[in-house]
């Protein structure tokens, strides 16, 4: 499977707004199943971070008065993504703060998300539920730091996402994998998935 990057943010809330804002970015190159790069900054977006929001990610209001702009951090991880396939794990949210914070800088994004928690769903079925930290500790994935901070979540995602391309392999038979194909699996009915692998297949 070709270089992807991962991305996971920490943001102040759920919907991005002059408001609401990214406090922290990291991505991760994954390249054969493997870890192979890494970006990861606090970003100042100049807003307040709520006292629930601090204590669920640990990012204080005082990190972040000390943190580079978030202008001069999204130029520095477009920079360092370019034109890579990008996957996040509940992709909706990082694609929205993504797009709008790329945006900002007068940039737009080029490539499609895919979203391992869309291709968990379909394709982990049996996992108690497919919290990123669940579906890790279900599959047997090391351990990447604190919960809710972008580079273990981000590093915690990519290993998801190696361990759903060796199921495909050798459960389903499939010797060709890429960004495109967990794109199209993303959206495959559960019900249906096993009828779609085997087509792909060419059985």
């Amino acid at each position: 499977m070709e270089r992807i990057a991962v991305i996971d943010f920490e943001t102040t809330g759920i919907t991005p707004s002059s408001g609401c804002r990214a406090t922290e970015i990291a991505v991760v190159m994954l390249e054969q199943g493997r870890i192979v790069d890494r970006y990861q900054s606090l970003m100042n977006a100049g807003v307040r971070v709520p006292a629930f929001i601090e204590q669920l990610t640990g990012i204080s209001n005082a990190m972040l008065r000390s943190a580079p702009s978030a202008e001069k951090v999204m130029n520095e991880v477009n920079e360092f993504v370019g034109t890579t396939p990008l996957l996040a794990h509940n992709a909706a949210f990082d694609q929205k703060f993504w797009d709008f914070e790329l945006g900002r800088i007068k940039r737009t994004r080029l490539q499609n998300f895919a979203c391992s928690l869309l291709l968990a769903r379909r394709l982990m079925p049996a996992a108690p539920n497919h919290k990123l930290g669940t579906l890790n500790v279900f599959a047997g994935l090391p351990h990447t730091g604190q919960a809710h901070r972008a580079m273990a979540d981000a590093e915690m995602a990519a290993n998801l996402t190696a361990h759903l391309a060796s199921e495909l392999r050798q459960k389903h038979g499939l010797r060709e994998l890429s960004h495109d194909l967990l794109c199209s699996l993303q959206k495959v009915p559960a019900a249906k998935i096993n009828e779609h692998l085997k087509r792909h297949r060419g059985f």
